[in-house]
């Protein structure tokens, strides 16, 4: 697996089936699939708004802005390479919820791609991403209920750190860690 994380330059990860790179404005369509199809105990924040928002507009704007803010970290689009189409995505978040200067793994795919590997395989490549930027750790926050998200923890390496985050309404949230 093969990163760049030269700064200035965008960020392009490779692994056998997939290309992770920055989103294109024309994806925007599948940023909003994602959005509605997010399991309904998801925060309200994280799903579509009764006003229908975000919209495909606001989307394509927000990968508009972020075209210009290149960083060792952010959510690169997950293509297939042999189909050549995006799927979801992966990458490094600064959240805030894990230790200071220590990233987040994110991942999120279309439920018609799920149960391959993909999200695994994309965060394989992610992981060595963080390595090569200097990080030593990286956290991952997963619902309790989520098991799928789980299991690709699991098999990454990541165990549970023993702090959650209880909502009464959505369930509980577990911080996960990894050492690079």
């Amino acid at each position: 697996m093969a990163g760049d994380v030269t700064p200035g330059r965008e960020t392009v990860l490779e692994t056998e089936r997939l290309l992770l790179r920055p989103w294109r404005v024309a994806e925007a369509a599948i940023q909003r699939e994602l959005w509605t199809e997010r399991d309904p105990r998801v925060p309200p924040h994280r799903r579509i708004d009764a006003d229908g928002r975000p919209t495909v507009e606001d989307l394509e704007h927000a990968i508009r802005i972020r075209a210009h803010q290149p960083s060792s970290t952010g959510l690169l689009a997950i293509e297939r390479k042999a189909a050549g189409d995006v799927i979801g995505y992966c990458g490094l978040i600064d959240s805030g919820r894990g230790a200071e200067g220590e990233p987040e793994l994110a991942f999120e795919l279309l439920r018609r791609v799920w149960r391959q590997g993909y999200a695994t395989e994309a965060a394989w490549a992610v992981l060595d991403w963080a390595r090569s930027s200097g990080y030593d750790r990286v956290w991952a926050t997963v619902w309790d209920w989520n098991t799928a998200s789980r299991r690709v923890l699991a098999k990454l390496g990541f165990t549970e750190t023993g702090r959650t985050e209880v909502d009464p309404v959505r369930g509980t949230t577990l911080f996960t860690t990894r050492q690079l």
